[in-house]
């Protein structure tokens, strides 16, 4: 199991702070495009994305037990 969670405007769309997939491994692309298919107004692909508190690449690997992150943009003033 692969644990996400959601901050800010994320977390609003999905309905929830956390959910997860019941995969044993997926690359990052994998995880996005499974996201954007439950979730097709999500803006996935203007958030980062950290596996284990470190940010990944598209075609890093998610294995089971591992954190997924997905921190939107932020803006300031």
């Amino acid at each position: 199991m692969i644990k996400l969670l959601f901050f800010a405007e994320l977390e609003e769309i999905v309905g929830a702070r956390e959910l997860t997939i019941d995969s044993a491994e997926m690359t990052v692309s994998e995880v996005k495009r499974y996201l954007k298919q439950r979730f097709p107004t999500l803006p996935i692909d203007r958030a980062m994305m950290a596996v284990n508190e470190e940010y990944v690449k598209e075609t890093d690997v998610v294995k089971a037990n591992d954190i997924v992150a997905f921190i939107p943009p932020v803006s300031g003033g």
